[in-house]
């Protein structure tokens, strides 16, 4: 069920939080709600993938470590969990008003990681989309539940910030064991390619948020509600962290975004002072 990837569903807090609206009682109900049905849905779609994969996760130097590889856990009772955290995941919604908006959401991230699954993962260029939507999925999905509306150029961040992780995490699995690793597509990719794609995403990143931090429309982070001193310096370690990450990929050290969040102290650093940042600009 790997709870440690649960930490990807605090992208749900991002869309409510910048909205100056997650201290709102509803809204905070609402948030936990989502996240607590997308922490089922992913670990059911751990579990299925893991089935699907567990013989090239035996021979993965670290995945073979995972319940269903190892042996620990059955592939009867893996696919059983599976199907009770779907359902799950798809009836807390319904402890919401106007909750269409979150079962779609839920519903999207279902197909499109089955697809993935199945299929999808082994299609050089669409797989880098596939993952990336999960997270943007996941932001997107805190705005929609709380009915909130949310600036462009939070999406474009959101898109391509997800781009920017997946594809810094293949730059750093193509330098550390190459083509004949247990993940069949990077056989289709160079290390050239790869660095283009990842300095591509890391410029719209940037250039995005820097973008949404100076707007000041309503649904901008410099809008009439917030200060706008500390959220236009959030720009600082939004940067920082870019930089770190293309560094750590050039040299085989990046890592999936959740083990960079729970075991990088440096990108821990710059995450507390955005949240700081931010958290002093919206609600200071």
């Amino acid at each position: 069920m790997r709870p440690t990837q649960w930490v990807k569903n605090g992208l749900l807090a991002v869309a409510p939080a910048a909205a100056h609206s997650l201290t709102h009682a509803d809204v905070l109900w609402r948030t936990a709600t989502a996240f607590v049905a997308f922490c089922c849905m992913a670990s059911a779609i751990y579990l299925i993938n893991d089935v699907r994969d567990v013989e090239a996760d035996r021979l993965h130097p670290t995945k073979h470590l995972r319940a269903i590889a190892s042996g620990e856990l059955s592939i009867r009772l893996a696919l059983t969990c599976a199907a009770v955290l779907v359902i799950v995941a798809f009836a807390l919604p319904f402890v919401l008003s106007r909750c269409q908006g979150l079962l779609l959401i839920l519903g999207l991230y279902f197909v499109i990681s089955i697809c993935y699954s199945l299929w999808l993962k082994n299609l050089a260029i669409i797989e880098l989309g596939v993952v990336a939507s999960g997270f943007f999925l996941r932001a997107y999905g805190g705005a929609v539940t709380s009915h909130i509306t949310v600036s462009t150029w939070f999406l474009v961040v959101i898109s391509f910030g997800a781009l920017f992780l997946v594809v810094g995490k293949r730059t750093s699995e193509m330098k550390k064991v190459g083509v004949k690793a247990t993940r069949p597509v990077l056989a289709e990719y160079t290390l050239e390619f790869l660095r283009s794609a990842l300095t591509l995403s890391a410029t719209v990143v940037v250039t995005g948020y820097c973008l949404w931090a100076f707007d000041t429309s309503s649904t901008g982070l410099s809008s009439t509600y917030n200060d706008f001193v500390p959220i236009r310096l959030t720009v600082v370690p939004v940067v920082f962290a870019v930089l770190f990450i293309m560094r750590s990929a050039d040299a085989g050290d990046s890592a999936a975004p959740e083990d960079l969040l729970l075991h990088n102290r440096t990108v821990q650093a710059l995450a507390l002072i955005w949240v700081a940042l931010l958290a002093w600009g919206v609600y200071g």
